[in-house]
């Protein structure tokens, strides 16, 4: 810390600003202590990192043989189906999301503007919805099959092939539909940002427009792809209806049957421990693909993209290629929902549609308001405590969006349900009454469940508005007076609403699709529309699961839509 300037009064007004630069540099050293955030940020991340300890407790505490009984017959199964799950999503989302987002980048063809924001909209529909509508299109009673056969004159599956849905290929096809948009987003985000100047020199050294992408366009927007591709295989990880209604078991739908149908704790920590193993496969993956190199502009002023305008078979080409994942991953299965709530739409409604509703917006509200507040907080306590600690810390609170839902209610229920007992013992023995379950099985367990899942959303929200912020605002604030947290009550947070607001409605949203954790941590008799359209759709009632499907939909499209807007517009100097 520097040492006090003492006042010389030969210096006049001069004496001023050695005092301020004084305070400044004085609140440049504090930064780097402040106890209390950090304090505040090592809680959190303890809380986020709980899970993750209590499966691997679990796991390495097992008393039985059970390890051996799953190694010898259901890990091999189960990690090839998951496998190769991840390895086709892997394929088609990447084939699919770069080279749609190339094509709308780069040309102009009649309808480029529609097929542009129509692109991203499968990321409104979650992937066990996209599973029940195409089960319900595709199967033997389906409309397409029954139409073949009035059109053929086919009476029976003898005689003729039809392609099951129901398979790992099926899976594939469902999952890639809903999830490549996670690649579309990035790389058109790359794509905008990239210099022209690179493009047109790979121009006139003799590349093709298809080498151009192919030998420059992709390698420059290989993080991007690597960023994208890793959120579409996470969420193929942590999918459980979607698998489960095709009949492929993978490493989620393994732990969530060896929990409750064979109601083997233990296995299904010791499932969920390789599955975290696969997520940090993933994100050493990740890293290898983004590689070591970094790619960064010269100049601060960014041309214009020179788009290329396509014509007759061409544009007919284009459209097509840009049309056709739109019309798998959204059109087909939300025109068979909304014909099926249209005929449904009375009957459903008298299923507990309404109560499970409303238990939805709630939950999804209070998961929303508890994690943008442990997101702001994380975020401002790397800005005001940025140290050795804080850093690394903040980018770890973030790995609860990589925990597949299962594990996460596995890791929280068995600490939570502790807590309770120890709690209930204590009430027991000094006053003689039972307390209950004050935390396990409430709506409590599922808050915080949403909150670590989804807190990797909040935070990066939050921290880019905060980056927007100048740190001289900080600094003239403290030499006011203020405090760290007066602070950031009284500047920060007035200038962070329309950020806090958009962290708030993406949190909403995912908390309104969030399936897995749901199932295994809700309330008896608690149904959210996820839950409730899983119940159905497990009992082969898909027609009356499709007015709640609709409903999550239609809330979805509102992030998906805002979220477009932003990486459409995201090119610098235009």
């Amino acid at each position: 810390m520097p040492p006090p300037i003492a006042p010389d009064p030969t210096l006049g007004p001069l004496q001023g600003i050695l005092s301020l630069r004084q305070r400044l540099d004085l609140w440049r050293a504090r930064r780097r202590a402040s106890p209390g955030w950090t304090a505040t940020v090592a809680l959190i991340l303890a809380v986020v990192l709980l899970p993750v300890a209590t499966t691997l407790v679990l796991a390495l505490h097992a008393i039985d043989d059970t390890w051996w009984h799953l190694a010898s017959t259901v890990l091999p199964r189960v990690l090839t189906e998951t496998v190769l799950l991840m390895a086709g999503v892997s394929v088609l989302t990447l084939g699919i999301g770069s080279l749609t987002a190339w094509i709308v980048t780069m040309y102009r063809f009649p309808g480029h503007a529609v097929v542009d924001r129509l692109l991203v909209l499968p990321l409104a529909m979650p992937t066990y919805i996209i599973a029940y509508a195409y089960v319900d299109f595709l199967d033997f009673t389906g409309p397409l099959q029954t139409g073949l056969r009035a059109l053929t004159g086919w009476s029976s599956a003898a005689d003729y092939w039809f392609p099951s849905v129901r398979s790992t290929g099926g899976a594939i096809f469902v999952m890639s539909s809903a999830l490549y948009p996670y690649v579309y987003l990035t790389a058109r985000a790359s794509f905008v940002q990239q210099s022209v100047c690179v493009l047109e020199v790979a121009r006139t050294l003799g590349q093709t427009p298809w080498g151009t992408f192919r030998y420059v366009a992709l390698p420059l927007a290989k993080p991007a792809l690597a960023a994208g591709l890793m959120l579409a295989l996470m969420e193929t990880l942590n999918d459980l209806g979607a698998v489960q209604h095709l009949g492929v078991e993978t490493l989620s739908a393994a732990i969530y049957t060896t929990w409750l149908q064979r109601s083997s704790l233990a296995g299904a920590a010791q499932i969920a421990t390789v599955a975290l193993l696969l997520v940090s496969g993933l994100f050493w993956a990740e890293r290898a693909l983004r590689g070591g190199g970094r790619v960064h502009g010269t100049t601060g002023r960014l041309r214009a993209i020179p788009f290329s305008d396509l014509e007759g078979w061409k544009a007919v080409a284009a459209l097509a290629v840009c049309g056709l994942p739109v019309l798998a991953g959204f059109v087909v299965p939300f025109a068979v929902l909304a014909s099926n709530a249209a005929n449904h739409l009375s009957t459903a409604l008298e299923q507990g549609f309404w109560r499970a509703a409303w238990n939805s917006v709630v939950l999804a509200a209070l998961a929303a308001a508890f994690a943008v507040i442990l997101g702001m907080v994380i975020a401002y306590a790397r800005r005001v405590a940025s140290n050795g600690f804080t850093r690394p810390a903040v980018r770890m609170a973030g790995l609860g969006y990589a925990l597949p839902g299962t594990v996460l209610a596995l890791g929280l229920l068995i600490p939570l349900a502790a807590i309770d007992n120890s709690v209930d013992a204590l009430a027991r023995e000094w006053l003689g009454v039972s307390t209950g379950l004050l935390l396990s099985g409430t709506l409590a367990t599922l808050v915080l469940a949403y909150s670590i899942r989804f807190l990797a959303v909040a935070h990066g929200t939050v921290e880019a508005g905060l980056e927007r912020i100048s740190p001289n605002l900080d600094a003239a604030a403290r030499t006011l007076g203020e405090t760290a947290l007066s602070a950031l009550w009284r500047v920060h947070l007035p200038l962070l609403l329309p950020v806090l607001a958009t962290a708030a409605l993406l949190v909403f949203v995912d908390a309104m699709k969030e399936l897995p954790a749901t199932l295994l941590l809700r309330p008896f008799n608690f149904e959210t529309l996820s839950t409730h359209v899983y119940a159905l759709a497990s009992l082969e009632q898909v027609e009356a699961a499709s007015v709640g499907a609709v409903a999550i939909v239609l809330v979805g499209l509102i992030p998906v839509l805002l979220l477009h807007k932003a990486v459409a517009d995201g090119r610098a100097g235009t």
